[in-house]
């Protein structure tokens, strides 16, 4: 359950961020979309390395 808070925090601020910058006509401070889709691989490749050692290492 933390995790959805903190998820919800995080979406909510980057929200409150696009705001701001679209008001004051400012590109928004992302990469691309395929960009970000490459960062949530990298983020997930790292979550199963850590599942993996888990379950093959069970300490």
């Amino acid at each position: 359950m933390e995790f959805l808070k903190q998820a919800g925090m995080a979406l909510l601020g980057g929200w409150i961020i696009g705001i701001a910058f679209a008001g004051i006509k400012l590109p928004a401070p992302v990469p691309p979309l395929l960009g970000l889709i490459g960062a949530a691989g990298v983020l997930f490749g790292g979550y199963c390395y850590e599942f993996i050692v888990r379950l093959l290492f069970r300490q």
